[in-house]
């Protein structure tokens, strides 16, 4: 029997951003495969007909999940950056604002990493897309405040080192949901700017000769 709401009409926008949010939620929690257009129907509040019509297949779905939920974190990201501040503020501020979005949208966290990152495919590309723009955000940064001059594949390593130590931690604090933001952020903020710190001043460190 279908209810009130189901029957409501809405703009397309806010139907589709509807269905999204019903989407990442029953994406995170059964993952792809076990998901079904019949549940997430349900969530949203629609006909799976409706649901075949506003977004497609499952496939599609889940890639459009994919690209917002990734432009959202980049959108919060770019937001938390305090440009205007001295470089450890401004690392900090991004890791503090990309932490803050894991924290309060574990969801698409999930649906981000975990779920994308086990599928393959297209899948993997959006995945692929999401890291490189994040690579090029800390690279940029990088690049505007090391003192010595840094190339532009110099700055691309050092950040995808950051961004994939970010990952990795991220999915750690998934499993350890008691860990507060601030706390897990400043944690990868000591690790990384030990090294960054002495490198924007340009001191870098050479291997020992051998003789």
């Amino acid at each position: 029997m279908r209810t009130e709401g189901r029957a409501k009409r809405l703009p397309r926008a806010v139907r589709e951003r509807q269905i999204m949010d019903a989407a990442v939620d029953v994406f995170s929690r059964l993952g792809f495969h076990a998901a079904s257009m019949d549940e997430i129907s349900e969530v949203a509040g629609i006909s799976k007909p409706m649901l075949y019509a506003y977004l497609g297949s499952k496939e599609e779905l889940f890639a459009t999940c994919i690209r917002r939920e990734a432009t959202r974190m980049m959108e919060a990201i770019a937001t938390g950056v305090e440009p205007e501040q001295e470089p450890d503020v401004q690392l900090w501020s991004g890791l503090r604002a990309f932490f803050g979005f894991v924290g309060e949208n574990r969801a698409s966290w999930q649906v981000l990493h975990r779920q994308a990152s086990t599928q393959g495919g297209p899948f993997a590309a959006e995945l692929a897309d999401m890291r490189g723009r994040a690579v090029s955000l800390v690279a940029a940064l990088l690049t505007q405040s090391t003192k010595a001059p840094a190339t532009k594949l110099e700055a691309e390593s050092l950040a995808a080192a950051l961004v994939g130590a970010g990952e990795s931690l991220a999915e750690w604090w998934l499993d350890h949901p008691e860990e507060p933001a601030g706390v897990v952020a400043a944690r990868l903020m000591n690790l990384v700017w030990m090294g960054f710190g002495d490198l924007v001043e340009g001191n870098v460190w050479h291997p020992p000769s051998r003789r």
